[in-house]
């Protein structure tokens, strides 16, 4: 069997397997994003910092996986004409509908109710209600308004990076804010340049808002969130007032070194782009050599500067 002929081929999996898959696992990844405003501010190994933002990933996992089951419940046409949408368990009709629905709204409810496992919790109930709230608008009608669903994708990564400093009460500089706004949406024109590229001329049949995009449109896109998330990180990097990351460092270089490989993986994927591919984070960060070596290179440069 040839790698197209795999790659085509719908897995089987029994009803237990077909729930967890549809639940998008690999999706979770994102989540990870909750730690990195403590980090940032040098305190996510304290203890009851830690806890929140564990809380606060558990709770994104189950809510963004509810999202994903009602999404995919509701395009289930659309997605089983894609070439790889379609080997998803609620596509390929080893999760019902009714139930992809039903266990999308519990999972939903029950990562608001997990916000408050450790006690009352506002901030952070208040950012998954959000985040949930802009899901279901988006899986009900923003997907299909162009630019708009767009933000509305990006702002979920955006909610997941301030959760950490919500539950926890932390500081956010205006520069973290803009990386993390910036970058969100690049991200999320990142994924739209590679879906009309692998997809072509039947982008529109699978997501309708693709024929809304133009190349010219999309890459202009792409060239102004880059340069805003690498302008963003430097002014953060090198500003020593109190709304810079270098504000609580102990070694300067190793901040300001960070640059380089923030830098380094922009130019990365809008490499891997330009060919189509690194359209899905969650696969760069779990596949991709480069991103990973990149990744632990800029954590351990932070790692330094912060806590050593």
């Amino acid at each position: 069997m040839t790698t197209g002929a795999r790659h085509d081929t719908i897995p089987m999996r029994g009803p237990l397997r077909a729930v967890i898959s549809a639940m998008r696992p690999r999706q979770w990844v994102k989540n990870g994003l909750v730690f990195l405003a403590p980090m940032a501010a040098g305190v996510v190994l304290h203890w009851h910092v830690l806890v929140h933002c564990l809380i606060a990933f558990v709770a994104f996992c189950l809510a963004a996986s509810g999202v994903y089951m009602l999404n995919d419940a509701r395009d289930i046409e659309a997605d089983r004409h894609h070439p790889k949408k379609r080997r998803r368990a609620i596509a390929a009709g080893q999760v019902k509908p009714k139930l992809a629905v039903f266990l999308g709204f519990t999972f939903a409810i029950i990562g608001l109710a997990i916000t408050q496992v450790d006690g009352w919790n506002g901030p952070l109930l208040l950012i998954i209600g959000i985040y949930i709230a802009n899901s279901f608008a988006y899986v009900y009608g923003v997907k299909k308004i162009a630019v708009i669903e767009m933000a509305s994708v990006a702002s979920g990564f955006f909610l997941r990076a301030i959760s950490g400093a919500t539950a926890n009460h932390l500081y956010v500089s205006k520069w973290f804010l803009v990386v993390i706004s910036f970058g969100a949406m690049f991200l999320v024109v990142g994924k739209r340049s590679a879906e009309v590229h692998r997809l072509g001329a039947g982008a529109g049949e699978h997501r309708a808002v693709l024929t809304e995009y133009g190349e010219n449109f999309l890459n202009s896109a792409l060239t102004l969130t880059a340069t805003a998330v690498v302008l963003g990180y430097c002014l953060w990097a090198f500003d020593t007032s109190t709304a810079g990351l270098s504000s609580i460092h102990h070694h300067v270089v190793a901040i300001e070194i960070s640059v380089v490989p923030v830098v380094l993986a922009i130019l990365h994927i809008l490499r891997l782009l330009e060919g189509g591919g690194g359209g899905a984070p969650e696969d760069l960060v779990l596949e991709d050599r480069v991103i990973q070596i990149l990744g632990l290179t800029w954590v351990v440069l932070l790692g330094i500067g912060i806590y050593r």
